[in-house]
């Protein structure tokens, strides 16, 4: 014997999707890889599988350059740079411990002047 939903139930599916809808709202302010391909095919008449391998394979060339020690200039938009960092003292969150944070890498953008322009920065 089939059993059949109560409408209490089928009210509550609903409701809970309509509350997970604002959630993905925030996050369309972030433009990602799916969409930066997805314009990049149609503004230089690319495929998508296409432009989704010039796509990865200009990320492979900028990671490529900055491991090398190279730094990596892109006109109109900033340049990318490793930078050192030196050892140094941290304190732990939560428990106020002293802890000493290692030497490490991390990577630098300076940003053109003609995209702080384009955006209306100031500095």
């Amino acid at each position: 014997m089939a059993t059949k939903k109560t409408p209490a139930k089928t009210a509550a599916k609903p409701a809970a999707k309509a509350e997970s809808k604002p959630a993905a709202k925030a996050e369309s302010s972030k433009l990602g890889k799916t969409q930066m391909v997805d314009l990049l095919a149609s503004r230089s008449g690319l495929s998508k599988k296409d432009a989704a391998h010039a796509f990865d394979t200009l990320g492979d060339i900028l990671v490529e350059a900055l491991r090398s020690g190279q730094t990596v200039g892109m006109p109109g938009l900033g340049t990318f740079s490793v930078t050192a960092t030196a050892e140094r003292q941290g304190v732990r969150p939560g428990t106020s411990e002293r802890i000493t944070i290692p030497a490490g890498k991390k990577v630098r953008f300076k940003v053109a002047s003609p995209l702080k322009a384009a955006i209306g920065a100031t500095e």
